[in-house]
């Protein structure tokens, strides 16, 4: 079929800028740019301008930072869910809510294609092609990476300069770099040889650890039923509560993550994550989770998290599975209302104290010292059943040598 008409997913960054000359030269068609504003900041600001003088006929720019907070950020929160016990899915649950409003576009002005800059060795490429499919399974998708002739950012940087468009990086300082209100990532350069330690230059965000006051940081936050809602008792909208962790964290090198990851096309890479308002978040969660849920329900929670972020991870965000999860956790959460107070200090972030009117905490039942509300000699009799299966192995084992 004929592409007289494409929707880019655009950033402004290397590799979308040099897609849309690359799109009217190989396939003919009209470009039109779609950005989707997840708080990235000031990158947005030059996204309609340079667009039209690379070639674009019309520029589309929606704000999405509130609903990427709250529909998107804030349920995989209260999930729990983190990938591979390090990584806050800063980039992965971005690339859905951008999908969606590219498809949205698309359909409105009458698109017959989607394009995307992700390369083929790349995660995104995947989150943006199964958002196209779940929403709009007529529309074709055009993927660059997989069609043209380059293969390394250096030679990106070498189209972008025979055709006259200024793009963000150089070949001396080459990293790939994603950002959002959530987050921002560091990918190759030197950190392709995981031996290597971040250089301090890397960080845009949080001040390193060493450089972090000597003093520490204390705040507290207030959650309704998992939901972060205030700041030191004073009232956030979601984006603005994140921008306000971000900066508390920032500020004590609290958000630094450096791990290698599996992908989900089949191979290993090495990231710098700095997430500090949400460092903060998953930390202050988890222990108000520990104060008001009881074990059996927690111990599972904790499993379904994990599948909870591969599916994030994974792309598989208009799935079934994740929102049959969300129902799950919507449950978990009646009681996840109260305070927690954290401490910041150095790069670390600790919880020194929880309170909640849910609490299952009873100190009374829990204190070491005298009490009239637990019998300890009804431990007696839990053990002896609890320990009955291997009391009876150890005898038959015992009666077979």
């Amino acid at each position: 079929m004929a592409v007289k008409k494409v929707a880019l997913a655009y950033s402004g960054g290397l590799d979308t800028s040099i897609i849309i000359p690359w799109l009217k030269e190989n396939y003919g068609c009209e470009v039109i740019a779609v950005c989707g504003d997840v708080g990235q900041g000031k990158e947005v600001d030059i996204v309609k301008e340079k667009a039209i003088a690379s070639g674009a006929s019309k520029v589309f720019v929606g704000d999405l930072t509130e609903e990427f907070v709250e529909d998107f950020v804030f349920p995989t929160l209260r999930a729990g869910a983190v990938y591979e016990k390090k990584y806050l899915l800063g980039t992965s649950f971005a690339r859905p809510i951008i999908a969606r409003y590219l498809v949205g576009i698309a359909l409105a002005e009458g698109c017959d294609a989607i394009c995307h800059g992700c390369t083929g060795k790349g995660n995104d490429q995947v989150r943006f092609e199964l958002t196209v499919k779940a929403l709009a399974p007529d529309l074709k998708i055009i993927a660059p990476w997989r069609e043209w002739d380059i293969r390394s950012r250096n030679q990106e940087i070498d189209y972008a300069s025979a055709h006259g468009i200024p793009v963000p990086v150089t070949k001396k300082d080459p990293y790939s770099m994603d950002r959002n209100i959530w987050h921002l990532s560091h990918e190759g350069c030197d950190l392709e040889n995981p031996w290597n330690e971040p250089q301090d230059r890397l960080y845009h965000i949080c001040v390193i650890p060493e450089k972090a006051p000597d003093a520490p940081t204390y705040i507290e936050i207030d959650f309704e039923k998992g939901r972060p809602v205030k700041i030191d008792g004073q009232a956030y909208a979601p984006a603005a509560l994140v921008a306000k962790l971000n900066e508390l964290g920032a500020a004590n090198g609290v958000g630094i993550a450096d791990l290698v990851e599996n992908r989900l096309v089949g191979m290993k890479s090495r990231g710098v994550y700095e997430t500090p308002g949400g460092t903060i978040l998953y930390e202050a969660h988890e222990a108000l989770e520990r104060l008001c849920l009881d074990r059996i329900t927690m111990h599972y929670k904790e499993t379904m998290a994990i599948r909870y972020a591969e599916l994030v991870y994974d792309g598989l965000w208009f799935s079934p599975l994740r929102e049959a999860l969300d129902a799950f956790v919507d449950k978990t959460q009646e009681t996840v209302s109260g305070t927690v107070r954290v401490k910041l200090y150095k790069g670390n972030c600790s919880v020194v104290g929880t309170k909640s009117p849910y609490s299952l905490y009873d100190s009374e039942i829990a204190t070491f010292e005298e009490d009239d509300v637990y019998n300890q000699k009804d431990a007696e009799g839990f053990i002896n059943l609890f320990g009955l299966p291997l009391k009876v192995r150890a005898k038959m084992l015992a009666k077979n040598k």
